[in-house]
């Protein structure tokens, strides 16, 4: 077996351990010994829980095409409930709604930022 360097070493063991490129003589590939399974599907929030969640109106900002909720959980976002100011997709969505609503509605990240998709008033 050949010697790696203390350049190689000091690298591989500052990265875990895990050497990026095959030892030479092998025939491993530029990934050998990377997952890349795993570690990569528990770093984001999974985005595909689009059901309603449940809100309540503190503010419209018609001009601004804003609106403020303080919300329940949104699990598609990886949020808890809170209290947050939201863009909205269509500025026609808050003509159905003030100040003191309760809704149900959906919420994306879009173009990075925080975008009410749906909205309904809750009866």
């Amino acid at each position: 077996m050949k010697r790696l360097s203390t350049t190689t070493l000091t690298l591989i063991l500052a990265l875990g351990g895990m050497p990026l490129i095959a030892a030479a003589g092998g025939d491993h590939g530029a990934h050998a010994g990377i997952d890349h399974g795993a570690s990569s599907a528990t770093s984001a929030p999974a985005a595909t829980d689009t059901s309603l969640v449940d809100g309540e109106v503190k503010k419209v900002d018609r001009e601004q095409g804003k609106v403020t909720i303080k919300h329940a959980e949104l699990k598609n976002l990886g949020m808890p409930g809170m209290t947050m100011v939201f863009q909205v997709k269509d500025k026609s969505m808050l003509d159905q709604v003030k100040a003191g609503d309760q809704i149900a509605f959906v919420a994306d990240k879009i173009d990075g930022k925080f975008t009410v998709t749906q909205m309904e008033p809750k009866n």
